[in-house]
């Protein structure tokens, strides 16, 4: 299994696009990151542009893939997004330069969020209006190159308010759209809070998802931390033939790099 690393709350201290050579010098061979536009601090996101020319060079220099980035509104917020019907040429658009971005960076999935509920619109509403939007979008990534991978977010402890909080659901969502670029990301730590019932849904559903993301639970800190068992996920996801990249999305307790290392001892169990 080869697995992504999310920059963002990693090597805080560095520039961001230097903390690619950091991953790969424990031997990573995929990173990932939040927003083009915004960046993490303890504050919070805060708008920054990240120098894509540079992400790009330091990727080519350590031969790092670029798995994914995420495509977000303009204010990097949710905001009504894909389940509002008057913000689909807004998303269109936003969509249409994110994709020029990702070519710059070889990269060839785009992470899509739902954005929050509206309370005035009925939730079938607002999932059918989901379904149509990307319809829309998967026809642009198709010409690409891209998939695209909605993203299921907890609403219990980290979004609240979000608009899709069910696998379920978003599994649904992918089959109405039924469109060969568009797929779910399944974050492993957000539908344990929401569900549960993991290597289940996983199998039920393992040719509708196109990435995953990953944190122990309770916490979102390492995967060795908590109640969930990703060495048995990770025999179960490899044994159901997923070929894609495994992402590590996780809120560290230890140096960066003394964490990746941990991280990646515990994972690498799963072939023992």
């Amino acid at each position: 299994m080869k697995y992504s690393v999310c920059l963002e709350p990693l090597f805080t201290d560095l520039p961001f696009h230097q903390r690619i050579g950091e991953v790969a010098k424990l031997g990573y061979q995929a990173v990932e990151f939040w927003f083009t536009d915004y960046l993490f601090t303890p504050d919070g996101l805060v708008a920054g542009m990240k120098d894509i020319d540079a992400m790009a060079a330091e990727a080519a220099a350590h031969n790092v893939e670029i798995s994914d980035f995420a495509v977000n509104s303009n204010e990097g917020g949710f905001g009504g997004w894909t389940v509002k019907a008057s913000d689909r040429q807004v998303f269109l658009d936003r969509l249409g330069s994110q994709i020029e971005v990702a070519k710059r960076l070889n990269c060839k999935r785009l992470i899509i969020c739902t954005g929050n509920r509206l309370d005035d619109v009925p939730f079938e509403t607002q999932f059918y209006t989901l379904v149509d939007v990307m319809r829309a979008a998967g026809a642009l990534a198709e010409a690409a190159g891209i998939t695209l991978i909605i993203e299921a977010l907890n609403t219990r402890v980290n979004h609240p308010g979000y608009f899709l909080d069910s696998s379920r659901v978003g599994f649904e969502a992918v089959r109405l759209i039924n469109h060969p670029n568009v797929k779910l990301l399944y974050d492993i730590y957000h539908m344990q809070i929401m569900e549960g019932d993991l290597i289940a849904t996983i199998r039920a559903n393992s040719d509708l998802i196109g990435h995953f993301h990953s944190a122990g639970n309770p916490g979102r800190n390492e995967l060795y931390i908590g109640e969930i068992n990703y060495p048995n996920i990770l025999r179960e996801i490899e044994a159901l033939g997923y070929a894609g990249n495994f992402g590590l999305e996780y809120f560290p307790t230890l140096d960066s790099a003394e964490s990746l290392r941990r991280v990646k001892a515990y994972l690498d169990t799963y072939t023992s």
